[in-house]
């Protein structure tokens, strides 16, 4: 399984990158805003660090919009992917951008029938959003299994990116389901190491090791 860093923050995306944990990048209006930073300077900064994809969205609403708005992005870097939102608009983007050889990411999905569409819309990524589905008592990892079924059934190639990720179990569930790509925070992704028995097992192994009186250097 692939992961995606969902973050606009340099230092964050290289440090995960230094150690081979990222596969690609996410953003969207949101990260970029807190970044502070300029949407095509970090964009671009963003994809000369690593070498998978790197998802910037549009802001527009109408499908002439996204069009234009998805082009001028993808002359950032050729690791671009095209994020669209999951509207009948971003559909008939989506089918344009990706008729011209462009990587699209569909977000904002919710449902089967719609990553049905966004497959046939030729999309790359199809982002089903776990946690926002979570927090309306509605099991997220449901769909991804779902989409995953359909997906197998009928032979599409558009990748399964399990994105609003904001636990472990999130990743662990959406590796064990097929999930082909999961994006997440850092902190998500860096708590992935941690278990109290490992905790705990390191405590005793340097209390005896201190115990010894002795020293590898």
């Amino acid at each position: 399984m692939k992961f995606f860093v969902d973050t606009a923050e340099i230092d964050e995306i290289a440090e995960l990158n230094d150690l081979g944990m990222v596969d690609g990048v996410t953003t969207n209006p949101s990260l970029i805003m807190k970044s502070g930073r300029d949407i095509i300077e970090v964009t671009k900064e963003i994809c000369d660090l690593v070498s998978g994809p790197v998802s910037a969205e549009v802001v527009a609403t109408q499908a002439n919009e996204m069009i234009a708005e998805g082009r001028k992005l993808a002359e950032i870097a050729e690791n671009i992917a095209v994020k669209l939102p999951l509207t009948w608009n971003g559909l008939k983007a989506c089918k344009v951008l990706s008729s011209e050889g462009k990587m699209v990411n569909v977000t904002l999905c919710f449902s089967v029938n719609q990553a049905l569409l966004a497959a046939k819309a030729g999309a790359t990524f199809i982002s089903p959003f776990i946690g926002r589905l979570d927090d309306l008592n509605i099991d997220g990892m449901e769909l991804i299994a779902d989409i995953r079924q359909v997906y197998d059934n009928y032979g599409y190639e558009t990748q399964i990116l399990a994105a609003s990720i904001r636990t472990v179990n999130h990743v662990t569930q959406s590796a064990l389901i097929g999930a082909d790509v999961i994006t997440a925070p850092p902190k998500v992704i860096k708590s992935l190491v941690n278990h109290p028995l490992t905790d705990q097992g390191l405590a005793q192994f340097m209390s005896d090791w201190a115990k010894t009186g002795q020293n590898i250097l």
